[in-house]
C-alpha cells in the first residue's frame, strides 16, 4: 500500500515538472479549469511555497499532516475572491516572496510549533497566493472553474511535498540533513524573488 502512494506521488511531481517552464501567466488555454489550474505550477514562487507548505506539515506530522495544508487552501480560496472582487490587499508580491523564505526556513531549521500556530502562518500567506491568483483570472473565464483549478493544483503540490518530506523521512538521521537543505534551497530562492534575481 504504501509504496502504491509515493509511486503515485513519484508520478504526480513527475507530471508536474514540464508546467514549471510555462510562464506565470497567460500560457496555455486562458480561462476556466485549465487555466485556474496552471496558474500555480507556472511560477516559480507559488511553486516552492506549495511544495514548501507540504514539507512543512509533513515534518510536523500528526493531524498537522492535513489540517495545515486544508487550512492553506481554504484562506487561498478568500484570497482568490478579494483578487476577483477588486479588494485591495497591500504588499501581495511582497508577502509571496516571503512566504517562500519562511516556509522554507521553516523546513530547513525544522520549526516545531503547535498544530495551530502552523495553520495561522500558512493561512496568512495563502491570502497573497490567493489573491494574485484571483486578480490575474482572465475576463472571460468562468470563477467558480478558475477557482477550482487553481485550488486543485495547489492541493496535488502539497501532496508532492508531503510525499517528499515523508519519503525522505524514511532515510533516518541522513533526512534530515537533505530536508534541511532542501528548505534552504528554497529559503535563498525566496530572497532571489524578493530582490528581483529570480
Amino acid at each position: 500500500m504504501r509504496a502504491a502512494i509515493k509511486s503515485g506521488l513519484l508520478a504526480l511531481a513527475a507530471a508536474t515538472l514540464p508546467a514549471i517552464a510555462h510562464a506565470h501567466t497567460g500560457v496555455g488555454p486562458a480561462g476556466g479549469l485549465a487555466h485556474g489550474f496552471m496558474h500555480p505550477v507556472g511560477g516559480l514562487d507559488h511553486l516552492l511555497a506549495m511544495v514548501a507548505v507540504g514539507t512543512f506539515a509533513s515534518t510536523l506530522g500528526g493531524r498537522a499532516l492535513w489540517l495545515v495544508p486544508a487550512s492553506f487552501v481554504l484562506m487561498m480560496a478568500a484570497g482568490g475572491t478579494l483578487g476577483t472582487e477588486g479588494i485591495a490587499v497591500p504588499f501581495v508580491e511582497t508577502g509571496i516572496a516571503a512566504s517562500v523564505i519562511v516556509l522554507g526556513l521553516a523546513v530547513a531549521l525544522r520549526w516545531s510549533p503547535s498544530t495551530a500556530a502552523a495553520m495561522g502562518v500558512v493561512s496568512l500567506f495563502a491570502v497573497f497566493h490567493g489573491y494574485a491568483h484571483g486578480a490575474e483570472m482572465p475576463m472571460d473565464a468562468s470563477g467558480v472553474q478558475y477557482a477550482f483549478g487553481f485550488m486543485a493544483a495547489t492541493a496535488l503540490l502539497h501532496l508532492v511535498g508531503i510525499g517528499l518530506g515523508l519519503a525522505l523521512g524514511r532515510f533516518g538521521a541522513k533526512s534530515h540533513v537533505a530536508t534541511q537543505l532542501g528548505g534552504g534551497a528554497m529559503a535563498l530562492a525566496g530572497l532571489g524573488i524578493m530582490t528581483g534575481v529570480l
